[in-house]
């Protein structure tokens, strides 16, 4: 069996990276590009563990690998004022980068406030700010703050990696 590695930057640069961007949460948006996008519904079921959603997360990302083959998956940070949201955000980010380990995926997270400062100029922008800045900036046509995050996720990680 062929041992398999991560692509260097140089491999990366010299073919179109491919970038998956997610915000995680129960209802995790996802966006690979600025009309492919839309959200998981990961919310565990009457009589579920809690680690039912962790293991739809991960068939999740494997069907998406299997269709679109990624270079990196970007997410944002976990962070805020609420321990068990944190601690859920952690998880489901837990569970992103072990896969992505596994299958010899790069990753990076942003914080929220990264994020949010590149989408509207305010670190602090609430959830109406940022469907508004992905309607009138990237010509998002739904309302749904978890896919407008993860196109401003994918809009910064593509700024950050200076890809067109």
């Amino acid at each position: 069996m062929k041992r398999q590695r991560r692509k260097t930057i140089e491999e990366l640069e010299k073919n179109k990276l491919k970038i998956f961007a997610i915000d995680p949460a129960s209802t995790l948006g996802w966006a690979i590009s600025k009309l492919e996008y839309g959200t998981w519904d990961l919310k565990t079921r009457k009589d579920e563990s809690i680690g039912m959603k962790l293991i739809r997360l991960r068939a999740k990302l494997k069907e998406i690998n299997e269709l679109y083959k990624p270079d990196i998956i970007v997410y944002e940070r976990a962070a805020g004022q609420h321990k068990q949201a944190i601690i859920h955000q952690a998880k489901l980010i837990g569970i992103i980068e072990q896969w992505c380990e596994e299958n010899k995926i790069n990753y990076r997270a942003y914080s929220a406030t990264e994020i949010k400062k590149y989408a509207t100029g305010k670190g602090n922008a609430g959830k109406p700010l940022m469907i508004k800045a992905a309607q009138d900036k990237l010509s998002y046509t739904g309302n749904d703050d978890n896919e407008a995050d993860a196109l401003w996720i994918l809009y910064l990680a593509k700024k950050d990696l200076s890809i067109k």
